[in-house]
């Protein structure tokens, strides 16, 4: 039976205009000013906070039975019906079903019929049951395609929204510059360009199919004290206003995003669910933002329990509320002790007024009428078989293989080792080498779902396949090395799959080990455990080795990039994993990734991105040598502070020349738009795709600026021997700085624009002049 049908049938009335006619909020002619000016006039004070908290669906479905609770319902709906989280590891239908039956209580049976936005994750696919699982965000990026990107978003909103689904919490436009910290594999990447138009674009594509994105942590929230989650962010305005916010900005102003999740932690000593600053002065003011910003779970606690901002035994939900609320942070997320329930006596006492809960409202409201929700309140497939017709279709699949094959990058080859033959003998090898090593934010059991290197490589392999895993990923014990050194030296060929590891949304949070996610943060970025001696034990054997980095953020073993005779990188995967790697150890498919943060030889030469300030990272490096011998430099004395793999960077199985750089003008003024030109030849046998890359750098400015930052890009297919003109486009209006009065300014001089295959593959340049 239909949870629908056990709703209570009593209905309240329906507001209604004068004389009966539709009222404004509900005329979808209207303006949306005039219809959340309408629709806010009418509602109580309770009407409105009600809006302001996250409600659960769990409070009238039971999880485990499918249980109806109409009291539950009716109090959810009357305190907390705003947004509605949603994402429980239940049965599709029984997620489908209580959303159906929430929405039209609110539609139904309510005075004013305000739908919900009813929420899920989605960084890297929808979590609920069968849906696609795509690769980590910190892996995608490495795909440098907005248009996958693209397509992935509108795939992901398509799934979501066969169950009703109507909000997702992504992406980030967090950036991944202090690799210690456990959530890098949710970013996209170390840069606030490429992040933004990758988030972009998934937003777009996400929105597209009439799923609401919400863009987080904001602001400025991957560089923590320590690399420790939730930790302060140390830093000043020009450094917030030049690094941190451009991919934020992209996200929500340009995507025009309709929510906006505020961060867990400090910055510069203040807290950003209370940051009046971040929250109202710039995203409000200075961007114009008119969607609404909501807390991570449990953040609004943080001001009494972390912050010692007011009292924590028994928590102060008033001063919580007075803090967040005119600050800017307009909704309370769940997880937490649901301080905005007070807004009511705070503002009956005359200590909040309602003009602050009004703006907040509106803003919500606004988000509301701008999605749709209106007008389709409920997008949900009728049932769970054209639910199936929607959710892991094939399409959807083989994007996420595509994507996953994109994404992959070939940090070494020596000796054109790779492409493998597929008649050659194999042994795979490894404790990630027959396991789903996805990254966070995936369901509980995804780990026993999906394509792993194995499988992967057994699909394609036409010789023998031997698999020995060697060791466990968290253990010490040697033990299993004698049958895996056995099976490389009767191989051909050895494929070894070591990395970090994280955990799905059930385990990461019961105490068990991983190297990464959330609340996972590192001292070291070596391989653990004997996973590294492995790695020796089967390059010692003498065959070719091949080592594949399964992990979600850089690895630093240096050794194993000169050692072993090919190196890869795959980003936790896709469910498609294992073909996509398979696709490039056998040439099925030429490597194109480009990675997205950058590899140091060692924690301590972090941070290693590669926009580092003017007067940043003098290089006299030292060295210790496998053999023992010493090299003493001073920067570092036994090291090197550049990259060991730079951002940008990846080899193909083909060679790409470049030719003919040109810009479009070389005199122009800050409103100027300006092509860069340039001819890349494809000088190989192999048909193979680049990723051209545009940087600019600043010659001479009046306060302190990045040595380079990227600009443009172009991924681009090019035949075995053929030339093709790639043009990057770019506003002038994007090289500017915030001057010494912390205003954004593009100062007359000259620029030199770099055109090349990474950050540091600087192929040609030409300088620009702004008057």
């Amino acid at each position: 039976m239909l949870l629908s049908a056990i709703v209570p049938a009593l209905l309240v009335g329906v507001v209604a205009g004068q004389n009966g006619t539709l009222p404004i909020y509900k005329d979808p002619k209207a303006s949306i000013d005039d219809r959340v000016s309408d629709l806010l006039s009418r509602m109580t004070i309770q009407d409105k906070a009600a809006q302001l908290l996250q409600g659960d669906l769990s409070n009238w479905i039971n999880m485990t039975d499918n249980t109806f609770n109409a009291t539950g319902l009716a109090w959810n709906m009357a305190y907390r019906a705003g947004q509605i989280w949603s994402g429980f590891p239940a049965d599709q239908q029984w997620i489908a079903e209580g959303i159906k039956v929430g929405q039209d209580y609110l539609l139904h049976n309510t005075t004013l019929g305000i739908p919900a936005f009813f929420q899920n994750e989605g960084i890297h696919g929808f979590l609920s049951g069968n849906a696609t699982i795509f690769n980590s965000p910190i892996a995608h990026a490495c795909s440098w395609n907005p248009d996958l990107i693209h397509k992935m978003g509108a795939a992901i909103a398509q799934e979501a929204l066969a169950l009703g689904i109507n909000q997702l919490l992504a992406p980030l436009g967090d950036l991944a510059r202090e690799l210690r910290f456990g959530r890098v594999e949710e970013t996209l990447g170390e840069d606030g360009y490429l992040s933004g138009e990758l988030g972009y674009s998934y937003i777009t594509g996400l929105q597209g199919g009439n799923v609401s994105a919400m863009v987080k942590h904001f602001a400025a929230f991957a560089s923590p004290e320590q690399g420790i989650n939730t930790a302060p962010v140390h830093g000043g305005e020009r450094e917030l206003r030049t690094t941190y916010l451009p991919s934020y900005k992209r996200q929500i102003i340009d995507a025009g995003v309709y929510s906006v999740m505020s961060a867990y932690h400090s910055y510069d000593g203040v807290a950003l669910v209370a940051n009046h600053h971040i929250l109202t002065d710039i995203l409000r003011d200075e961007w114009g933002y008119k969607y609404y910003v909501i807390s991570d779970a449990g953040g609004t606690d943080r001001l009494c329990n972390d912050f010692k901002m007011c009292r924590s035994k028994p928590i102060d939900k008033e001063a919580i509320t007075l803090y967040a609320l005119p600050a800017g942070n307009d909704v309370e997320m769940g997880g937490g002790s649901y301080s905005f329930e007070k807004i009511p006596k705070l503002v009956e006492e005359g200590r909040l007024s309602e003009e602050v809960v009004d703006t907040a409202v509106s803003r919500l409201l606004r988000a509301k009428f701008a999605a749709g929700l209106f007008e389709n309140p409920y997008l949900a497939a009728p049932g769970a078989d054209e639910a199936n017709l929607l959710i892991h279709t094939p399409e959807t699949v083989a994007l996420a293989r595509q994507i996953d094959t994109e994404s992959i990058v070939l940090l070494e080859n020596h000796n054109g080792v790779l492409p493998l033959s597929k008649t050659a003998n194999i042994a795979v090898i490894g404790p990630m080498a027959d396991f789903m090593n996805y990254g966070d934010y995936v369901l509980n059991g995804s780990q026993y779902h999906g394509v792993t290197p194995l499988a992967g490589i057994k699909a394609i392999s036409e010789g023998t396949v031997t698999f020995a895993q060697g060791c466990e990923r968290w253990s010490n014990d040697q033990s299993g090395f004698a049958q895996a050194v056995a099976a490389a030296e009767g191989a051909d060929v050895a494929v070894v799959v070591v990395g970090t590891w994280s955990r799905d949304q059930v385990e990461l949070w019961q105490g068990l080990n991983a190297t990464t996610g959330e609340h996972v943060d590192v001292a070291s970025l070596k391989l653990v455990g004997a996973m590294p001696h492995l790695v020796r034990a089967i390059i010692d054997t003498g065959k070719p080795t091949i080592v594949v980095f399964s992990s979600g953020k850089p690895i630093t073993e240096p050794w194993i990039s000169e050692d072993a005779a090919a190196l890869v990188q795959q980003f936790y995967p896709s469910e498609e994993g294992g073909n996509a790697l398979a696709d490039i150890l056998y040439g099925v498919a030429n490597p194109s990734g480009k990675l997205s943060v950058g590899f140091p030889y060692d924690v301590g030469t972090t941070p290693i991105y590669y926009d580092y300030l003017n007067s940043a990272r003098y290089v006299e490096a030292g060295k210790e040598y496998a053999n023992g011998t010493l090299k003493f430099g001073h920067q570092y004395v036994l090291n090197s502070p550049v990259p060991l793999y730079e951002f940008g960077y990846g080899k193909s199985y083909s060679t790409f020349v470049y030719s003919d750089f040109s810009l479009s003008k070389t005199n122009a003024t800050a409103e100027d738009i300006i092509t860069a030109s340039v001819k890349v030849t494809n000088n190989s046998t192999r048909d193979g795709t680049e990723v051209v890359q545009l940087y600019v750098k600043d010659v001479i400015s009046s306060v302190v600026v990045p040595n380079i930052v990227l600009r443009g890009f172009s991924k681009i297919p090019i035949a075995a021997g053929e030339t093709k003109t790639v043009e990057i486009p770019f506003a002038v209006s994007e090289l500017g700085l915030w001057d010494l009065r912390m205003k954004y300014v593009v100062e007359p001089g000259d620029f030199i624009a770099f055109v090349g295959s990474s950050s540091a593959d600087r192929r040609a340049n030409a300088t620009l002049t702004v008057s």
